[in-house]
């Protein structure tokens, strides 16, 4: 569902937002359309295990939990952070999960980072057997065949600009791939570094895109009062609930360079909204233990 961003906005531009969000209460957003291709493959192989990596707050953990118990598939977390292992009860994204069916393998961050290695993968194979591997934030191949159904034949006439947030780059490469010539792709990075443009260039041909490294607040999972600030007054104008690592970086984004004259008069612009709403519990707690503003959302 598009839905249009009132606004008394310069050169005659139109602003939307595609409620991605509302696609699934769990496996939400990007997290089900790069699903949706990796659980029809490995239940072709006949896996009913499905391991894969996240951290504390990890929207693609918690989808991947959700996944599993909706089709019968045994889901394993390999966790970012051994000092977690006694504190899922604490943590609202990781208790959910487990409720889901779960099962933990906490590691430290220095393991984690070899996550990917054939000997880390071996020992995981010995440890719980047989399973199907799911990448970190769910990026391959099979993702980005998902994410490319995000724009329909509609979109694709219409809109002259497309906006989504990026974190490890399936989204993007998915809405690149299935753009036209004369649309623009704008990513909004989470993270520190120019480094996605390379990530990105390993799954398109297509030159029509950017990414702008200008507004991750200070790096993943960064917030300050001025973002916090925004997604409240953001919701109060619209009632339309932003995650504050990746949709809510990318729309301050979108309305700052409206405002700073980037796009032309005339431009029609559509934000994507990946979802990602369960890690606003998980930022409120952090933010009530050191006495900041909350974010204010309808938690649906």
């Amino acid at each position: 569902m598009n839905q249009e961003i009132k606004g008394q906005f310069p050169n005659n531009i139109q602003l939307f937002i595609k409620r991605e969000d509302f696609l699934h209460p769990i496996i939400s957003g990007n997290k089900f359309r790069k699903l949706k291709y990796n659980i029809q493959e490995a239940q072709r192989l006949g896996h009913t295990t499905w391991l894969t990596f996240g951290g504390a707050f990890s929207n693609h953990i918690l989808a991947v939990a959700g996944a599993g118990a909706e089709v019968g598939c045994k889901t394993i977390g390999i966790i970012r952070g051994e000092e977690l292992e006694s504190k899922i009860h604490e943590n609202p994204t990781l208790a959910k999960a487990q409720e889901l069916g779960m099962q933990f393998h906490f590691v430290s961050r220095t393991a984690y980072r070899d996550k990917e290695s054939s000997s880390f993968i071996s020992y995981l194979q010995e440890k719980w057997g047989p399973f199907y591997l799911i990448p970190e934030g769910g990026t391959n191949d099979l993702a980005i065949k998902g994410c490319e159904e995000i724009l329909t034949s509609e979109d694709k006439s219409f809109f002259t600009h497309i906006a989504c947030a990026v974190g490890t780059g399936g989204t993007i490469s998915g809405l690149i791939n299935s753009s036209t010539e004369k649309q623009e792709i704008i990513g909004f990075s989470s993270l520190k570094g120019a480094f996605l443009s390379e990530v990105i260039r390993n799954f398109v041909v297509k030159t029509n895109w950017s990414i702008s490294d200008t507004y991750h607040f200070g790096g993943y999972g960064k917030v300050n009062d001025e973002l916090i600030q925004f997604l409240n007054s953001f919701y109060s104008q619209t009632v339309i609930p932003l995650d504050p690592v990746y949709t809510g970086k990318m729309v301050f984004g979108v309305l700052d360079l409206i405002e700073k004259g980037y796009f032309p008069p005339n431009a029609k612009i559509l934000m994507i909204h990946t979802g990602g709403l369960q890690g606003i519990k998980g930022m409120n707690f952090a933010l009530k233990n050191k006495n900041k503003e909350i974010i204010v959302y309808d938690e649906r």
